[in-house]
């Protein structure tokens, strides 16, 4: 059993804004954080030295997100949503569904994992309402199983972002 080379879908932006994330932790932040550490164990006993402690704990969060997103960039696999069709639900579509109980319109752009961000409507191809409309077309019902209960949704268009 070894370790999963999933490919990571993400549309070009996505990576991009991954990229200058792992750029600023690596440049910025892991210098800023060895300093501080530095200052730190100047203060003295380290067993009470909050400062340090902090500091070291900032550390570790930094060194786990850089190593998660070297290894998300290193699987990414750019997809190009311009040379997808846009008649089905797919990754990289934007889409107008309405809540078939309240007729509620809501707009998606169905992205990867590492690129969602529901305030911006932006839905990861695992989430439970892109699962369900991945494959539909304009007209088509999905139901979506949420913590709430199943919520029917109606494929009102579908464009390619």
């Amino acid at each position: 059993m070894g370790i999963t080379m999933e490919k990571v879908p993400i549309k070009r932006d996505g990576l991009e804004r991954l990229q200058n994330e792992l750029k600023q932790l690596k440049t910025v932040e892991r210098p800023a954080i060895i300093r501080a550490i530095a200052e730190a164990r100047e203060h003295g006993d380290l067993s009470e030295n909050a400062e340090y402690h902090a500091a070291r704990e900032r550390q570790s969060f930094i060194e786990g997100r850089v190593a998660e997103l070297e290894d998300v960039i290193s699987r990414a696999e750019v997809i190009d949503s311009s040379k997808i069709g846009g008649d089905t639900v797919t990754f990289g579509t934007t889409i107008k569904v309405a809540d078939e109980d309240t007729d509620e319109e809501s707009i998606y752009t169905i992205v990867g994992p590492y690129e969602a961000d529901i305030s911006q409507g932006l839905i990861s191809t695992s989430s439970p309402i892109a699962r369900a409309l991945i494959g539909k077309r304009v007209g088509d019902s999905a139901e979506v199983t949420t913590p709430r209960g199943t919520k029917g949704y109606e494929v009102l268009s579908i464009s390619v972002s």
